[in-house]
């Protein structure tokens, strides 16, 4: 299983950067996990857009989901998307419609963001759209798929990669718990989220700092871990050290454009 960071900022962008995206391939098989702001862009110079099979989203925040809108424009009015020839293409019966998957409540959230400018099927027309909830389990292409719940802002889900040959963890977006812990046990990656460079100061938490995350991986028994969701305003090194600490080993941290084989 091959993983590419096509964009790993917090939910404000990284000097010409991306927000979470992370594009996974397996045995022939693309599926783009999380589409957030500035994803689009970055995808393109790596992989055609229309070769991409799946999308899976963790959960509705615009940092995550956003480009699904010109990524579905592309799908939709692209010339060699028409039925018709347009612009050197010759038109075709069979356009490319990847599947998308969404947490429960996910498709509404998107047909009335889109809906705002009079398109409210957009997303609709030009993906397979399903929803998951945190029980579920998948078999997608050649990779299985599993949820857990973890504790964030609105519904969002840490999801399970797997293949014979090895497991890869994404937390996605969420506040310290156990629930990732006992998910990501003995995985061979977890990619997990270092946000804060400090805990909230009052209200609902939402997010990890990176000695968070560097306790999440060690309680998980995590072969490898890498961290994402942080800003480039951050000290890169302190945020290294600092989960590496409570990690007890080297931490990674993830950058656009690399790539992990699992």
């Amino acid at each position: 299983m091959r993983v590419t960071v096509l964009g790993k900022s917090p939910s404000w962008q990284d000097a010409a950067g991306a927000c979470s995206g992370y594009l996974v391939q397996e045995d022939g098989f693309t599926l783009l996990l999380d589409c957030g702001n500035g994803v689009f862009s970055k995808l393109r110079p790596i992989c055609d857009y229309v070769d991409v099979n799946a999308v899976l989203i963790t959960h509705m925040h615009a940092d995550h989901f956003l480009d699904l809108v010109p990524f579905s424009y592309a799908l939709r009015y692209a010339p060699r998307q028409q039925p018709v020839p347009v612009g050197g293409f010759p038109g075709t019966d069979d356009p490319a419609r990847p599947e998308l998957y969404v947490p429960a409540g996910g498709s509404e959230v998107l047909r009335r963001i889109v809906g705002c400018w009079g398109n409210a099927d957009l997303i609709d027309r030009a993906f397979g759209v399903h929803e998951y909830g945190g029980g579920d389990a998948m078999q997608v292409g050649p990779l299985a798929i599993r949820f857990c719940h973890v504790p964030h802002f609105v519904d969002t889900f840490a999801v399970e990669l797997a293949t014979n040959e090895g497991r890869f963890t994404f937390g996605a977006d969420c506040s310290p718990n156990h629930e990732l812990v006992d998910f990501a046990r003995d995985t061979d990656m977890l990619l997990i989220e270092a946000t804060l460079p400090r805990a909230e100061r009052d209200g609902v938490r939402g997010h990890l700092t990176a000695r968070e995350a560097g306790e999440h991986g060690r309680g998980a028994g995590a072969r490898r871990l890498v961290l994402t969701h942080y800003s480039d305003e951050l000290d890169p090194e302190l945020t290294r050290a600092e989960a590496a600490a409570t990690f007890g080993g080297p931490v990674e941290l993830a950058r656009e454009g690399a790539t992990y084989t699992i």
